[in-house]
């Protein structure tokens, strides 16, 4: 897409495979295994971070309860721009002892290291618009199985809960195409102003080209919606500063197959994508 190729693939997952795959995550032990086996991996390195790692990586005391309650609540405001104070109110509501804000910021720090929470940084772009754009950091963890695992959910748990699912989801899209970018050379970020307008992932490589990315779970409605806020987007970007994405795409979890539509984006399900 970047350099402006056809593309093509077809996708026979359903919304089941989908779920199953954000559970089993992206662990080398769990690839191939037996659906019970594979699910227990997420588990194990969950009970590992919050009993043993997360004091072990730079050797300071942390209470196992409190690391679940943390990891509970970025769970549960994973793919959003919730703050910081917003997880520490959070985790006040079902702590009987202080957790103050520099408490927090210890116990996420030592998750940042151990590689259990990667956040995605706001893009800037040039703009023709004076519109404020929000920095806030998107939370996401580095695999959508250590959500699940810190929610103590399973497949089934989210095909019963898609708005949980679609935000989860994302966390999977975000893991994918991290690794896609780092083998181009290239981050990457979202974008979000004060008007709502926004776009989940931004491809930026470092020779300049960029992508803008939708993430939607499926369904023509809000296929159009995120096309829709591409478009709108690239409209927005001042091109006497900056050129014009080399592609918009809405990444998907459930379609067909991948197409270009007649407005230019491209609509890909999750399972075509590749470097």
């Amino acid at each position: 897409m970047f350099e402006g190729s056809d593309i093509s693939g077809s996708d026979d997952h359903d919304i089941n495979d989908i779920s199953f795959y954000i559970c089993r995550g992206g662990w080398p032990k769990a690839i191939g295994k037996s659906e019970k086996v594979s699910l227990k991996q997420a588990r194990d390195y969950f009970d590992a971070v919050v009993n043993d790692d997360i004091s072990r990586v730079d050797g300071v005391k942390r209470d196992p309860e409190r690391t679940k309650r943390l990891m509970r609540s970025y769970a549960r405001n994973v793919s959003t721009q919730a703050s910081l104070e917003t997880i520490r109110d959070d985790l006040i509501l079902n702590d009987t002892d202080t957790f103050d804000k520099e408490t927090v910021y210890s116990y996420l720090n030592a998750l940042k290291k151990l590689f259990v929470i990667e956040d995605s940084l706001a893009w800037n772009p040039n703009l023709r618009s004076k519109t404020a754009i929000r920095t806030t950091d998107t939370r996401y963890f580095v695999d959508p199985s250590i959500a699940t695992a810190s929610l103590g959910i399973g497949p089934k748990d989210l095909v019963n809960d898609l708005k949980l699912m679609g935000l989860i989801f994302e966390n999977l899209c975000i893991r994918d195409l991290r690794i896609y970018a780092d083998a181009l050379d290239g981050d990457v970020y979202h974008y979000r102003d004060k008007t709502g307008l926004e776009c989940d992932a931004v491809v930026h490589l470092r020779k300049g080209e960029y992508g803008l990315i939708e993430i939607k779970l499926g369904g023509d409605d809000l296929i159009n919606e995120g096309a829709h806020n591409l478009i709108t987007l690239s409209e927005k970007i001042d091109t006497d500063k900056m050129h014009k994405p080399a592609f918009m795409m809405v990444l998907c979890g459930i379609a067909p197959f991948a197409y270009k539509r007649e407005d230019g984006v491209f609509v890909v399900p999750i399972s075509c994508l590749k470097d």
